[in-house]
């Protein structure tokens, strides 16, 4: 019988980059190895008393140095939230005075595509039957604003609900911005409800892919941030300053310094770096707005490149995409973002309510049915109890297929501690929520940005950098 050997490796987590390699182990740790380390971790060759011996060790990688509290510990810092969806999105209806290239929701939406006020109220009751202690609703379109009366109804609706239930509510409404007015600003200001709208960077480039007739939806989403910022700097929250999305298409390649700039422009503190899905209305358009993941890997460095030289200068700001790997990298903690789960938060992390009643188990998962798709319909918010709609056969296929365990890619994967993948992704752009292609596009975009972050990390002057984010970052 082959004697154990007490130096080999735990569990062989690797994934080549440039000359050497990444490794980690169960517990998060991720180390880089040259050719030769690596070959000598591989092998069991490590020899006791080396730095290598000891860097392997320190990480829990090496079956004979196990601290079993270090790994339970870094278990449990990664691990989802098992307390039940704590998003809710209640998309309030398709229409939309806009024609973005991405979405088309203006195209898809008539006249009867708007939810009511039952269906809100029982949307938002829905939400309350999760046992999770923190509830966020967030109101979305088409353009959340064109059903006013049905946003107030149902937002008032959660806080009468929350008196008694006690939980960490939020409320949070996505708009354009093109339809915002004093009236509604000060009863979104006075009843705490935040605002995120899509700022796609300078003018030329916001305005070609968020098309409006009424003028330059720039102006007036830039307009409204200010006065949002400016309201909550006045009361003092934090909690309600005003939120700023980015789609990357094919015309934001080779702007991402104009990008960065602009949210620093409008002093929006920050920029998510957001690849575009294909996805919903968006898989329609690829041909001409999309893009392979090379081509947003080197966006993104290209921004992280603008976004350092602010931080180098004393200035604080945040690419976010950066700052949640980084938690999760860094730290060992999980920032709670739903795609980076496993399994992902797709029904057990996210609720998804449709203007009709359908509930669905993510927002992704409601856009392949706008396009005529209903695998991830779960049931209906006026006929299924919470219990059936969490039960169904589309959340439990996206809890198997979500699950890192069961994908065979990311067995190996040196990011499987920290990754997850998207079944509904997969499903778009491969036929199956498993993906019938080893790693696909989703595998590629996640393994590149993972590499571009821990490359930051390993430097000593974006690293510090970095953790200032991560100590206050918002």
């Amino acid at each position: 019988m082959k004697k154990e050997n007490p130096f080999e490796p735990l569990e062989l987590r690797f994934e080549r980059d440039g000359a050497g390699c990444l490794v980690s182990g169960p517990a998060g740790a991720l180390l880089r190895l040259s050719a030769a380390e690596f070959a000598a971790f591989r092998a069991g060759r490590a020899k006791e008393g080396t730095p290598l011996f000891d860097r392997l060790a320190a990480a829990g990688l090496l079956r004979g140095r196990l601290d079993f509290d270090a790994l339970a510990a870094g278990l449990a810092g990664l691990g989802p939230s098992s307390g039940g969806p704590g998003l809710h999105i209640l998309v309030l209806t398709l229409k939309c005075n806009h024609a973005c290239v991405y979405c088309r929701a203006a195209a898809g939406g008539h006249a009867g595509d708007t939810m009511g006020r039952a269906v809100a109220l029982a949307s938002v009751e829905t939400a309350f039957r999760s046992p999770n202690p923190k509830i966020s609703i967030e109101f979305q379109g088409g353009e959340a604003l064109l059903n006013w009366p049905v946003l107030k109804a149902a937002a008032m609706h959660a806080k009468k609900l929350n008196r008694k239930a006690g939980k960490e509510l939020a409320l949070s409404v996505v708009t354009n911005l093109s339809l915002m007015d004093e009236e509604k600003f000060a009863w979104l200001v006075k009843e705490g409800v935040s605002v995120c709208t899509s700022l796609d960077g300078p003018a030329d480039l916001h305005d070609a892919n968020r098309r409006w007739s009424g003028g330059s939806s720039h102006a007036r989403a830039a307009r409204w941030l200010k006065r949002f910022m400016a309201a909550a700097a006045r009361d003092g929250r934090r909690d309600a300053l005003p939120s700023a999305l980015m789609t990357t298409t094919r015309q934001s390649l080779g702007r991402a310094r104009d990008i960065v700039d602009e949210y620093r422009a409008l002093g929006l503190g920050g920029v998510f770096l957001r690849p575009l899905s294909p996805i919903g209305y968006a898989a329609a358009a690829w041909p001409e707005i999309g893009y392979p993941p090379a081509a947003f890997l080197k966006f993104y460095r290209e921004a992280l490149a603008r976004v350092m030289e602010m931080n180098f200068s004393g200035e604080r700001f945040v690419e976010r995409w950066t700052a949640l790997l980084a938690a999760k990298l860094l730290r060992g903690e999980d920032p709670n973002y739903l795609d980076l789960r496993s399994p992902c938060g797709a029904a057990i992390g996210q609720l998804a309510y449709n203007w009709d009643g359908g509930v669905y188990t993510c927002d992704e998962g409601r856009m392949m049915a706008a396009c005529g798709d209903q695998f991830f319909r779960l049931g209906d918010v006026r006929r299924n109890t919470y219990e059936e709609l969490l039960t169904a056969p589309a959340a439990r296929v996206c809890a198997m297929a979500s699950c890192l365990e069961n994908q065979p890619a990311c067995a190996r994967c040196a990011f499987k501690s920290f990754c997850g993948v998207c079944p509904v992704h997969n499903y778009a752009e491969q036929g199956s929520p498993w993906g019938s292609v080893p790693g696909g596009t989703w595998c590629e975009l996640h393994k590149g940005l993972f590499k571009a972050v821990f490359g930051l990390l390993e430097n000593k002057k974006t690293r510090r950098a970095i953790e200032s984010w991560l100590d206050g970052a918002r």
